[in-house]
């Protein structure tokens, strides 16, 4: 075996090596920027739903705080039926025992 020969066969041999080595490379960088691709993908999923969920809390939490307030409303205003109610039933009395005074009265 003649030693030129030789040596372009190591030479295309450490050729191919290399070769294989940067296809292998490539590859793993490929498969790392789709990961990371599929990983920002996910996060951006993620921040998108959590944005959402909290819009939906915040919408939750103003209806119940508009209920509370109703609710305190329609409290007040029950408080303010009764209170009138109490001071017509107290003026009917005044005025029962009024007419019964004036009555015995005049007789």
């Amino acid at each position: 075996m003649n030693p030129c020969v030789m040596m372009v066969m190591m030479m295309m041999m450490m050729m191919m090596i290399m070769m294989m080595m940067m296809m292998m490379m490539m590859m793993m960088m490929m498969m790392m920027m789709m990961m990371m691709m599929m990983m920002m993908m996910m996060m951006m999923m993620m921040m998108v739903v959590m944005m959402m969920m909290l819009v939906m809390m915040m919408m939750m939490m103003m209806m119940m705080m508009m209920m509370m307030i109703m609710m305190m409303m329609m409290m007040m205003m029950m408080m303010m039926m009764m209170m009138m109610m109490m001071m017509m039933m107290m003026m009917m009395m005044m005025m029962m025992i009024m007419m019964v005074v004036i009555i015995s009265h005049f007789r």
